[in-house]
């Protein structure tokens, strides 16, 4: 790779800093970043890999790994950074013995007449050194510097001992040290001392999606993404339940249909005069098609959870021939929190193709009271008459409606948790019940997944998900799958305009991390955030510590080009927003079952359809992120849609089209109904339902107690962490 002049660079990463073992005095640097919580903790390996891709520029340029391990290690050496996702390049084992060489960090002189080898034997090349600084990387870089002048380009240092905002400097004619908390943040610097070009191809599905290899589950049948589906969104309950209502009931004999939840309620009504979730899918079920759900089985009743609704919904509809599971298998205090309906048609096409008409739903709806609410956001009709409705406020939410390839793995989605052999329940306190309520202990035979709908629409779909390392294991996710968080972390690493997100949570430090990274390495970024309002009369709780810090630690990176807000009906109650959106630079966009917490992205399981339209959408601003992507269609109808809902903007695009316009718009919408309710809701109610969030800090004086006792306590029962012990200590997914 040459830089904006006519240098060769090469790149040599010290990697005994982010191995899984780590020498000792490396692994006290990790544990003392792990044990730290607050708005300016941002140490992780966060960006590492994305640094190194950015430096190879693909695969012309010469990547070393340097590490004082012996020559003996390379073979697992290699293993562990292809599953890491490192980039491809040539091993540097400096290191003699494994126990005093390396362990104990006696590898710096080893390390030196490495570097200075490699530095002799190719007089052309000007070098990039990469390492931390919890070992001995800035003595080692530093008098690698001094005594070849001229030949290393740059140092790039990730903190780890002290956390502080990037910076550059040079020590006297020494080479330029770029210093930051995490890879995404040491990318700015690094682009402006080398002169790289930050505009990429931008054309390709691979920029924004995660390849094969990056979804780090191998033994999944999903494939990388489909393209040729078309996708629409189905903002609020109301719309998506009469769409499905309408789709189930034209199923019939040799059709499939397919649903996966977190709760069923079976007398939710689907419209105003019906039918049931119970009526529809026993219909289904009546006219010939093959009726089949999993639904997490859910803890205790006594608990306050909702086993008892999932098993009525599964008695009713094992009544009339269909089957329905309920699942616990799980890691302790989880949760099975997918959404899913699939519906597949028996045609008469030959056996290589789907039927056009096959469908499938994902998004944060699912079949349950207190669902069906509108654009009004009045609440759903019936939940107020509910006895067991566990939510009675109006609703936000926004569900995905697709055809095309997709569907197939969908359907597989469906499948591999059904075939699984594991025992539904384990604990006697939950086999007992079952038993006696007579619940299916297992599956029956499924047809295989007939292939793919045939192409409909110009959209590549991800199927993306979570489900967390457990024991034992589970057989399509031996290791678990994070592909949410790496989607997201991925995605985030090119955005540089906008990001608007809906979300129930925004709770967990860790994830609040990645989109501070973000903030901090892209000074044009806006963060739009809507979530639920606080109940104020509910008093402090453990989750307000972790929103505290999340929310605190992106309000830190990002100033005020960070808004994050809550939503109200016209009639001033509160709006409930349970959506699970985001939508960066018009570009990439997804719609699932996820929140923005460490539960959602590590260890409960989630499914996600991030969508990018080839379809590109002219309006100005045309590429609004800068780097040849295009404003595609879906995203940017996609925010579009919402923005103008909250803002109270009708059909009216114009105003919200620019990023900065937008959430210029929002800040003063927002501004205005606040000092409206303010002045005690006299006059004319300015438009818009948007009001400021009022910080969780605010509410809650964050005192020693809570944050050493009740913190913990939150993140191990309320958002507990689903990864290896390994991905834990390097603050990765």
């Amino acid at each position: 790779m040459t830089t904006g002049g006519s240098r060769r660079i090469g790149v040599v990463y010290d990697v005994d800093g982010v191995l899984r073992i780590a020498p000792l005095r490396r692994q006290w640097g990790r544990l003392q970043a792990l044990v730290a919580h607050g708005s300016r903790d941002r140490r992780s390996l966060l960006g590492m890999q994305r640094v190194l891709g950015v430096l190879a520029d693909g695969e012309h340029a010469d990547v070393y790994f340097l590490t004082a391990l012996p020559d003996k290690m390379a073979r697992p050496l290699r293993v562990a950074l292809r599953h890491d996702q490192y980039p491809g390049g040539t091993l540097l084992m400096a290191g003699r013995s494994l126990i005093s060489g390396w362990l104990f960090g006696a590898g710096l002189e080893r390390k030196r007449t490495t570097l200075d080898r490699l530095i002799a034997a190719d007089p052309e090349t000007s070098w990039v050194l990469v390492g931390d600084d919890a070992g001995h990387d800035p003595q080692l870089f530093a008098d690698v510097a001094r005594d070849h002048p001229g030949r290393v380009a740059a140092i790039a240092m990730r903190r780890l001992l002290e956390v502080e905002d990037a910076s550059t400097h040079t020590d006297g004619d020494g080479p330029p040290i770029v210093r930051a908390p995490n890879g995404e943040e040491l990318l700015p610097g690094l682009r402006e001392v080398l002169g790289l070009d930050e505009a990429g191809r931008g054309s390709r599905v691979d920029d924004w999606f995660l390849t094969e290899s990056q979804r780090g589950n191998p033994a999944t049948r999903l494939r990388p993404w489909t393209e040729g589906n078309e996708v629409q969104l189905r903002v609020h309950g109301s719309a998506y339940y009469r769409i499905l209502a309408a789709r189930l009931a034209t199923t019939g004999p040799g059709d499939q249909v397919l649903f996966l939840g977190w709760r069923g309620d079976g007398d939710q009504q689907l419209g105003d005069d019906g039918p049931t979730v119970s009526q529809a899918l026993a219909d289904a079920a009546r006219c010939g098609a093959r009726v089949c759900g999993l639904l997490w089985r859910s803890h205790l009743s006594m608990f306050g959870y909702h086993v008892t609704q999932n098993r009525r919904l599964a008695a009713d509809l094992r009544a009339v021939g269909a089957e329905v599971l309920l699942d616990q298998r799980i890691r302790p205090l989880g949760s099975h929190h997918q959404k899913l309906v699939v519906i597949r048609h028996d045609t008469d096409h030959p056996r290589d193709q789907g039927s056009a008409d096959d469908v499938a739903y994902v998004g944060g709806i699912d079949l349950v009271l207190g669902a069906r609410d509108d654009i009004v956001h009045r609440g759903d009709p019936q939940s107020t008459a509910a006895a067991d409705a566990y939510d009675r406020d109006p609703r936000h939410d926004a569900q995905l409606e697709l055809r095309g390839p997709v569907v197939r793995d969908l359907h597989e989605v469906f499948v591999e948790r059904w075939v699984d052999p594991t025992p539904l329940v384990r604990l006697p306190w939950h086999v007992v019940p079952d038993l006696v309520h007579r619940l299916p202990q297992r599956a029956s035979r499924l047809p295989a997944p007939t292939p793919d709908p045939p192409a409909t629409g110009t959209c590549a779909v991800q199927v993306l998900r979570t489900y967390p390392r457990r024991t034992p294991p589970l057989p399509y996710a031996p290791f678990g799958e994070r592909s949410v968080a790496r989607a997201f972390i991925k995605a985030l690493g090119r955005a540089r305009r906008l990001v608007y997100v809906e979300d129930q949570y925004l709770w967990s430090a860790d994830v609040a991390r990645v989109f501070a990274a973000a903030l901090r390495r892209a000074p044009e970024l806006h963060l739009v955030a809507v979530v639920p309002r606080p109940h104020h009369d509910a008093g402090p709780n453990p989750a307000m510590i972790g929103q505290a810090e999340a929310m605190a630690m992106v309000h830190e990176a990002g100033g005020d080009r960070v808004q994050i807000l809550d939503v109200e009906n016209d009639e001033a109650s509160p709006v409930y927003v349970h959506a699970k959106v985001c939508v960066i630079d018009d570009v990439w966009a997804t719609v699932g079952s996820n929140n923005f917490n460490t539960r959602s992205w590590t260890h409960d399981s989630e499914l996600v359809c991030a969508v990018l339209d080839a379809e590109r959408d002219g309006r100005a601003p045309a590429d609004p992120g800068g780097l040849g992507d295009g404003a595609r269609g879906f995203a940017r109808r996609l925010r579009l849609e919402l923005m103008r809902e909250h803002l109270g903007l009708g059909s009216d695009d114009d105003p919200i089209l620019d990023p900065d316009a937008a959430a210029e718009l929002v800040r003063t919408r927002a501004r205005a109904l606040d000092d409206w309710h303010a002045a005690g809701a006299v006059g004319e109610r300015p438009p818009g339902r948007l009001r400021r969030h009022t910080p969780v800090h605010e509410q809650v004086e964050i005192t020693l107690r809570r944050r050493w006792i009740t913190g913990p306590a939150y993140r191990m029962v309320l958002d507990p962490d689903g990864r290896p012990l390994r991905a834990r200590l390097q603050r990765t997914y």
